[in-house]
């Protein structure tokens, strides 16, 4: 009998997380919808106010763990281009952005809004619009609220566990989860479906925001050549649903049949040439002062800490066919 229900329950999950998602149908007509589209309804055990206290558990443990980044200028550059991502986007949480510093090239947002840019990701794009792709398909997760919809999930799986609700509620479950996480940025897993659906929300996002959705197709590419050269400084998100060749080519589909050809489209900013150049010259420094480090330091511009950055000026890519992007 315990192997029979416990077939139903997952035959049940499956069939309940195997509908259409509302972000998998979305069309061209929504562009206008955004952030009214239902995206990240459906089942899930959490709500907003608890996965929002999810996520900030989690990320204060990804804090006491990393080198965080306190340059003002820095900050507050890519927390501007991150809230202007976020306003073009389906997520009803606030976020909050920090800078890791991280030779990887990668980039988490944890449930409730919680988003960490690792220094790797700011170095590794070629322009503005390849920085703000990554960004803006984390971004889809939280909007899709994948962290908790896949707790849900395991949860309604592992049906043995429901004992604890009644003990300690779903704060008992939530505690109980939590302390068992070493590494929260290795937490969230997302399979395939999840993936994609984060790339094709978040080409929605960083277009809505008037970035050039070819540049996040650009950076996947770059992405699977580094991975070949350089295996080690892919973080374990690219390695686990890696930017291969099916995928590129779902983005390019998607910007070919859903989103309309726009004349302009922003590429890059001066602005962000100034505060790569400024984090490459902020990291030299340090590991010039501290070859080996202490265990969790946090980085600090010497110079200019209160200077503001000067506003950017766009460089932009005319579209010459208006059959493409």
């Amino acid at each position: 009998m315990q192997r029979l229900a416990k077939l139903a329950i997952a035959v049940l999950v499956a069939l309940v997380f195997s509908l259409p998602s509302r972000a998998q149908s979305a069309k061209l007509k929504d562009l206008k919808d955004i952030g009214h589209r239902g995206v990240g309804n459906g089942l899930n055990f959490y709500s907003l106010e608890k996965e929002i206290a999810l996520g900030k558990m989690l990320s204060q443990q990804v804090e006491s763990t990393s080198r965080i980044i306190h340059d003002p200028v820095l900050n507050e550059y890519i927390n501007r281009l991150a809230q202007n991502l976020v306003r073009h986007s389906d997520a009803h949480v606030p976020f909050t952005v920090k800078i890791i510093d991280s030779k990887l090239i990668n980039a988490e947002a944890l449930p409730g809004g919680f988003f960490f840019v690792n220094s790797g990701l700011i170095l590794a794009a070629s322009n503005e619009a390849e920085l703000a792709g990554p960004m803006a398909h984390e971004i889809a997760h939280v909007a899709n609220r994948d962290g908790t919809r896949q707790m849900t999930k395991a949860e309604l799986v592992n049906y043995a566990t429901l004992p604890l609700w009644f003990v300690g509620g779903i704060g008992g479950f939530i505690g109980r989860t939590v302390a068992g996480l070493a590494v929260p940025m290795t937490f969230l897993k997302f399979d395939r479906t999840d993936e994609r659906r984060a790339d094709f929300l978040g080409l929605e996002y960083m277009y809505e925001a008037g970035y050039d959705p070819q540049a996040f197709v650009r950076f996947f590419q770059q992405v699977e050549a580094t991975n070949k050269q350089h295996p080690g400084f892919i973080a374990r998100a690219f390695e686990t649903h890696p930017p291969d060749k099916s995928r590129i080519k779902a983005a390019e589909t998607e910007i070919d049949t859903v989103l309309p050809p726009k004349k302009q489209y922003i590429l890059d900013t001066s602005e962000f040439e100034q505060m790569k150049a400024r984090l490459a010259e902020l990291e030299q420094e340090y590991n010039m002062t501290n070859p080996r480090g202490p265990q969790r330091p946090s980085l600090r511009h010497p110079q200019q800490q209160s200077r503001p950055p000067k506003r950017p000026t766009l460089k932009r890519r005319p579209d010459h066919n208006d059959s493409s992007h």
